[in-house]
């Protein structure tokens, strides 16, 4: 298992910012209509939760793609930091997070499906591949972003639970 720096963070707020920075209609157009442009989030945030799940101890070609990724990025993130702005890399605080359990995993694995379909078919893949390393670079950090992966395990657990003890 990977763990987050604050590079890495950095990465994931960084996309955040991007995002939200691109997806702001201005404050006249919200009021007008706000469900259309919150709507319009949707993707992202969706993505943003499969990622930070995929994190989360899954193994297999899952768990390597989001752990290489989440290298990569606290790499990049760290390199930002210090030839970037001077600043100085360092280990994150980690989330302490809910493992998933067998049932939990498969939840996750019916959502990479999903996920690959959505990008693949959806004019808003980009939205969703950003989401997935947002979520990817959050889900395990110790701030309010880290926090809302338990919930998102709990989630996952409670489902597999739901589908696969039914079976």
């Amino acid at each position: 298992m990977t763990f987050v720096t604050i590079g890495g963070v950095t990465v994931g707020i960084c996309i955040l910012v991007a995002t939200l920075v691109q997806w702001w209609p201005g404050p006249k157009s919200l009021r007008a209509d706000p469900i259309r442009h919150l709507g319009a989030l949707l993707p992202f945030l969706a993505a943003w939760c499969y990622g930070a799940l995929a994190v989360l101890g899954v193994g297999g070609l899952v768990g390597w793609v989001a752990d290489t990724a989440l290298w990569i990025s606290n790499w990049l993130g760290d390199v930002a930091l210090v030839w970037g702005v001077g600043g100085q890399s360092g280990q994150h605080g980690a989330a302490r997070y809910l493992p998933l359990t067998q049932t939990g995993t498969g939840i996750v694995l019916v959502l990479t499906v999903a996920m690959l379909a959505a990008i693949k078919k959806s004019a808003r893949g980009r939205d969703l591949k950003y989401g997935m390393w947002c979520g990817i670079t959050l889900g395990m950090s110790a701030g309010v972003a880290g926090l809302v992966a338990v919930p998102l395990a709990q989630s996952a657990n409670w489902l597999g639970a739901q589908v696969y003890g039914a079976l």
